[in-house]
């Protein structure tokens, strides 16, 4: 970590992003699911740690399927990724788009009529994703939208059908049961096009979720699928923020904006060049902590846009100095552990990451 340092003197934080890792969670929900086949959500950017180099790795794995929400995420990844792997767009086209998916040879997905009418106006030979609702209420075809168009079925090629579940994560809520039967009915009115319907979560309900493709996202990078018991999946990420200055503080001191914390002893307070404009959840003040040469060390104050403060009291006094590294995510303090603090979700830890972290990419052992 002290190498991390002295290798990026300008960053004020940086993040490590382990390929490898990636490549291995990837794997085993390939595993787990299989026989079906499965591909890898890298929308928003990637959950925050870069589409490119997360799709680059996946497909050198072995993915060849990877979703995006929207048209631009699309044309970015293709353009990374060339020429091989299908990339569907989750969104669907917008009014006048479809022409570029064509361009750029992505795959919409249609969630309503209109953009089925939009998708049959630009030619009959292009494949296309449908997507149904099964009880989320969100994007998808009704059921009655669904039978009109079985009863009318498009000159175009469905590559497949999806859903999604809503309450995944929750293995034993009823409405898991309710939206696959929902499913595998309206699958049923497309005979032979595969169908997806599990992402991370869904996964770990077991073979009947899994039907031709599962979809994981946020598992890739490391967040816990199956709240409550042991994560399966091995960390990703590792953030590390720059201590910028140190300072004594008088018992009775207050920390910070609106003097929301007070010294109830003397201490050392470090601050760090991280805050809320980086993604660091300003919910994370009082309640938040990192890890200074091993040591637990608790986030106290506010956050602020650019900076943080942490009680460095407990520490080593030779660790805490301008320039050093104070582990933010990581062995000690993974993602989930982080959102659980911030009342939060990992998705939103991981996706908010800001663009103001130096990257650093782990390659996997095999590329």
């Amino acid at each position: 970590m002290s190498d991390l340092a002295s290798l990026h003197p300008r960053a004020g934080a940086v993040l490590e992003v382990d390929l490898g890792a990636i490549v291995a969670n990837w794997r085993l929900l390939a595993q787990i699911a299989a026989p079906a086949g499965c591909a890898a959500v890298v929308k928003a950017n990637g959950y925050g740690l870069g589409a490119a180099p997360v799709a680059r790795a996946l497909a050198a794995a072995g993915c060849g399927l990877f979703f995006v929400a929207t048209l631009d995420e699309g044309i970015a990844l293709r353009r990374a990724l060339g020429a091989g792997p299908e990339i569907a767009v989750l969104n669907g086209p917008l009014a006048g788009t479809a022409p570029e998916f064509i361009a750029h040879r992505l795959l919409p997905v249609l969630n309503h009529p209109g953009q089925i009418a939009e998708w049959e106006g630009a030619g009959d030979d292009h494949a296309a994703i449908l997507q149904v609702d099964s009880g989320m209420a969100r994007l998808g075809l009704t059921a009655a939208e669904l039978a009109a168009l079985a009863a009318r079925p498009p000159s175009y090629p469905w590559r497949a059908v999806i859903s999604h579940l809503a309450c995944a994560e929750t293995p034993e809520h009823p409405q898991n049961a309710s939206q696959r039967a929902r499913f595998a009915a309206a699958a049923a009115l497309l005979p032979g096009v595969p169908a997806s319907l599990a992402a991370s979560s869904g996964i770990f309900l077991g073979a009947p979720y899994h039907f031709d493709i599962v979809r994981p996202g946020a598992a890739l990078y490391g967040v816990n699928p199956i709240p409550g018991r042991s994560n399966p999946l091995r960390q990703v990420v590792r953030l590390y923020g720059k201590i910028l200055q140190v300072r004594q503080i008088d018992r009775g001191e207050p920390v910070g904006y609106g003097a929301a914390h007070v010294m109830q002893a003397p201490g050392r307070v470090a601050t760090v060049g991280v805050g809320y404009a980086d993604g660091w959840p300003r919910a994370l003040g009082h309640r938040g902590c990192g890890h200074l040469a091993g040591t637990r060390v608790p986030l106290i104050g506010r956050v602020s846009m650019d900076l943080v403060t942490f009680d460095v009291s407990a520490a080593d006094p030779g660790a805490a100095h301008p320039g050093a590294l104070i582990e933010l995510l990581g062995p000690h303090y993974g993602v989930d552990a982080a959102a659980a603090d911030a009342g939060t979700i990992g998705y939103e830890i991981l996706s908010a990451l800001g663009a103001r972290y130096h990257r650093v990419y782990r390659a996997p052992p095999d590329q």
